[in-house]
């Protein structure tokens, strides 16, 4: 005597299917995930070497680093329509500003390694090479250049500063490092948290 086939086979079949589908869509959406949050890392690393250098610049050869309480003045100001001023010091002060300085000083550094993600792709924070982060670094100069400086009543690239070349060469020493410490934090994490296929 035959026995009878267990009825509906195809419905457990249907349910390992959708639970292994589930469990695909679970790790790719973890992947996403990862890859973004390493990204966000790279931007606060080399943020944070940037302050190093600056901290380091100031504490040993006097070197006068960046005012985050202006530069959160000037961001404050934009809530009422004032996107230019002619000096900082003679603009309102703003409530918060330096917190605002700073969370604007890391949130452009998160920026800019999301950037890099978007240019190069998660090969890069897979396999970090040096030249990447150092030739976004210095494209986006245009941004202190063009934007934050004639902003802040310093004038195109710093040009109505005391010494216009020091204020540019400043910009550029400070991009510079902030290429490097993108590179040096995505080598870390390539290193002991790596990138899942």
């Amino acid at each position: 005597m035959i026995a009878a086939a267990a009825p509906y086979p195809e419905i457990d079949t249907h349910i390992h299917y959708g639970a292994d589908l589930t469990k695909v869509e679970g790790k790719r959406m973890s992947s996403t995930a990862d890859v973004f949050f390493k990204a966000t890392l790279v931007g606060v690393g080399g943020t944070i070497v940037l302050d190093l250098y600056a901290l380091i610049m100031s504490r040993a050869l006097g070197v006068p680093a960046t005012n985050w309480a202006m530069v959160g003045r000037w961001f404050g100001n934009m809530a009422h329509g004032q996107f230019v001023q002619v000096a900082m010091s003679e603009a309102a002060p703003f409530k918060g500003e330096l917190a605002i300085g700073w969370i604007a000083h890391y949130a452009i550094g998160i920026c800019y390694g999301l950037l890099l993600l978007a240019l190069c792709g998660k090969v890069w924070l897979e396999r970090p090479t040096l030249l990447p982060p150092m030739i976004l670094a210095w494209v986006l100069l245009v941004a202190p250049y063009l934007i934050m400086m004639p902003g802040m009543g310093m004038g195109i690239a710093g040009s109505r500063t005391p010494k216009p070349n020091i204020t540019r060469l400043k910009s550029v020493m400070g991009h510079s490092v902030f290429g490097l410490g993108m590179y040096a934090t995505g080598r870390l994490l390539a290193s002991y948290w790596p990138t899942p296929a």
